[in-house]
């Protein structure tokens, strides 16, 4: 039998989240403050935010064994397959050495007919690894990027230090579902998971699965988080919701930006345009799910507007990126650190044709991998954040 150390689950070596709210058996991770959350009562941002997408445990040990109690909350689909549990991804020294997933916890089932959510609770379970190196060595536990994750106690069989805040640059970044990580592999695959680790930066990622609106609270949050270099990925939602008409969205492009200045005036500042996505390219949204694919066990989506309306207003990706690029073209002549990215540069046509999206809408394991290290080509290396990153993982 071990014996145990327990070591407080809080900001000191939980790394990525912006807020741990307490519960009553231990802390939930927030990627939103709760001013924010105050603001939006919407059940997708809601889920989406407390899904701990590149939240993980970050810490120095010669632990051989390590122990986490967490309270998962599983998504069910009524008429759907199983999902598979959330995966947990131990690194080791910024390397793979371990995988495993939570079972139990609460179940939250969802009626896409109905648009009902029944809440039912459940006990925490545990996760181990074990065998880790006898050595002193740098261990992040990434929590399931999919999977909102209550998290109740750690124990180590040796003591554990946090990491030293200085020494690595942290990179903000906020953008869809994309980002957030949906078909991804694990936490640590997901593109902007990827591209930190080739950066050598820290990643505090506000991807939000069906989220990302330009909301004012998203913008405040990113004002007042600490960051090195910064990037927005912007689009892909306000299409596939249908959100807002042209005249809306170049303001509201230019108030998002114009609040993260606020806090973070000469910072890198990198925009991103829409990866390509053949439903959305010139048809507006709505999107909707395709309830015949879904029938089949399948998840798919559809567009449902008609290209005609553009011309009226209504958005699509390449309408999008056209103003996107038209936006920082015009600040750029006062703010020399805002730049721009085509998301065509990530993923286009071309890969479209070699990597289709599996769903219509989301990247699948590969694309992300191949996402994530064009991004640190084209904006750590080559592009807005050259030279922005340092060494790997202490």
């Amino acid at each position: 039998m071990n014996d145990w150390i327990t070591t407080p689950l809080t900001t000191a070596i939980v790394r990525g989240a912006l807020e741990l709210e307490p519960t009553a058996q231990g802390v939930l991770p927030h990627r939103l403050p709760a001013r924010a959350r105050a603001q939006c009562t919407d059940g997708q941002l809601a889920m989406a935010e407390s899904q701990p997408s590149g939240v993980r445990i970050a810490l120095r040990t010669r632990a051989t064994a390590l122990e986490l109690d967490t309270v998962p909350t599983k998504r069910v689909y009524a008429g759907a397959p199983a999902r598979p549990d959330g995966v947990y991804d131990l690194l080791v020294d910024g390397e793979l050495a371990g995988q495993a997933s939570v079972g139990g916890g609460n179940i939250l089932t969802i009626d896409m007919a109905s648009g009902s959510v029944e809440h039912t609770a459940g006990a925490p379970g545990t996760l181990r690894f074990a065998g880790l190196p006898d050595r002193d060595k740098v261990v992040e536990l990434w929590l399931p990027h999919n999977e909102t994750t209550e998290l109740v106690a750690l124990r180590t069989d040796a003591p554990v230090q946090p990491l030293p805040a200085e020494g690595r640059k942290v990179w903000l970044h906020h953008g869809s579902s994309i980002s957030h990580g949906s078909d991804a592999a694990s936490p640590s695959t997901t593109w902007p998971a990827v591209a930190a680790r080739l950066a050598g930066v820290d990643l505090v990622n506000l991807g939000f699965a069906g989220s990302a609106l330009l909301d004012p609270f998203t913008a405040r949050a990113m004002r007042d988080t600490p960051a090195d270099v910064i990037s927005v990925k912007i689009g892909i939602n306000l299409v596939n919701l249908d959100l807002m008409r042209m005249r809306a969205f170049g303001p509201a492009v230019h108030g998002f930006l114009d609040t993260i200045r606020e806090g973070h005036p000469t910072a890198p500042l990198l925009v991103i345009s829409p990866i390509y996505c053949a439903i959305h390219e010139e048809t507006p949204g709505p999107g909707t799910f395709d309830l015949e694919a879904f029938a089949t066990g399948k998840l798919s989506f559809q567009a449902t507007g008609d290209p005609a309306e553009a011309a009226a207003g209504k958005l699509t990706l390449k309408v999008i990126r056209d103003e996107l690029a038209r936006i920082v073209a015009q600040r750029a002549a006062d703010d020399p650190h805002l730049h721009h990215l085509d998301g065509l540069d990530l993923y286009g046509e071309t890969d479209s044709a070699e990597l289709p999206l599996p769903d219509q809408l989301h990247p699948d394991a590969a694309t992300h991998l191949r996402i994530g290290e064009r991004f640190a080509k084209h904006a750590f290396v080559n592009g807005a954040f050259a030279g922005g990153g340092s060494a790997p993982p202490r």
